[in-house]
């Protein structure tokens, strides 16, 4: 199991923590900041997710008149991560 932090950018939370098993799944993610509800949502959803499956549901979601969103930014987070891999 290892544990990844990201700083996000253009929305309103400030940090993702995630930790990744050893299949590539999310065992747990949680969002610091931004609209708790929506960003607790999120993080319930992915949890036993596969990062590509992940990443290829949320990957170009927008928020209001914002280019990325909380979602997006949790996208670009594994893409990170596997690239780093």
């Amino acid at each position: 199991m290892k544990a990844y932090e990201y700083y996000t950018q253009g929305v309103c939370s400030r940090q993702i923590h995630v930790e990744i098993d050893d299949q590539g799944r999310i065992s747990e993610a949680y969002f610091v900041g931004g609209c708790h509800g929506n960003t607790q949502g999120v993080c319930s959803l992915v949890k036993g997710m596969k990062m590509e499956d992940v990443i290829s549901r949320l990957k170009g979601i927008t928020c209001g008149n914002k280019t990325t969103s909380c979602p997006d930014q949790l996208a670009q987070m594994l893409e990170k991560i596997l690239e780093s891999a």
